[in-house]
C-alpha cells in the first residue's frame, strides 16, 4: 500500500487518514504496520494523534455552530411530539427567523433523529434542538450528541470482534 506524502485529508494527514480508513475497516494495529513496513508502536502513534485532530475538529464545529445559532430549544421528557413544531417555530419567531420546514418536516426530523428519545409519541429524554440563521435546524438527542469518535471508535471495536 504506497502512501503520497503531503496529502492532506481535512487536517489529517494521508497516513493518519489511511490508518484510520484501515481501523474502521477492522484491520488491527498490527496488520496495519505489517501492511505499511512500520511498527505497531508507530501505528499506534499515528492514530493517537489523528484522533486527537478528529476531537479539536469536533470542537471548533460546534463552537462554530454556536456562533451561528440564534436559538437552543431543550424539548423535555414527556412532550407529546406533535407539540413540538410549534415550539420551534414560536422559538424562531421571537428569533426573527423564518423557519425552514413545515410542520411534518419538523416532526419527521425530530422522529428520526431523537429516535432513543422517543417512544411512542412522547420524548423520554431530553431532546435539544439548535435553530440557526438561516432557518435550518439540528436536532441534538443525548443519543445523537455521542461524537463521530465514539462511533468510529465502535465500528473499530466491532470490526475487530469477527
Amino acid at each position: 500500500m504506497r502512501v503520497v506524502p503531503g496529502k492532506r485529508y481535512g487536517l489529517l494527514t494521508e497516513r493518519q487518514y489511511t490508518v484510520l480508513r484501515l481501523r474502521i475497516a477492522g484491520k488491527t494495529q498490527e496488520e496495519i504496520a505489517r501492511m505499511l513496513g512500520t511498527s505497531r508502536e508507530n501505528i499506534s502513534i499515528i492514530e493517537k494523534r489523528a484522533w486527537r485532530k478528529v476531537r479539536l475538529a469536533e470542537e471548533t464545529l460546534k463552537y462554530v455552530k454556536e456562533l451561528l445559532s440564534v436559538a437552543k430549544v431543550t424539548i423535555p421528557p414527556g412532550t407529546h411530539l406533535v407539540q413540538v413544531p410549534g415550539m420551534l417555530v414560536t422559538a424562531a419567531d421571537k428569533a426573527n427567523i423564518k423557519l425552514r420546514g413545515n410542520f411534518t418536516r419538523i416532526y419527521d426530523e425530530i422522529r428520526f433523529r431523537a429516535e432513543g428519545s422517543i417512544k411512542g409519541t412522547h420524548i423520554v429524554k431530553p431532546v435539544t434542538v439548535v435553530i440557526y440563521r438561516d432557518g435550518t435546524f439540528e436536532v441534538m438527542s443525548e443519543d445523537s450528541q455521542r461524537s463521530m469518535r465514539e462511533k468510529v471508535r465502535s465500528a473499530i471495536r466491532t470490526g475487530n470482534s469477527h
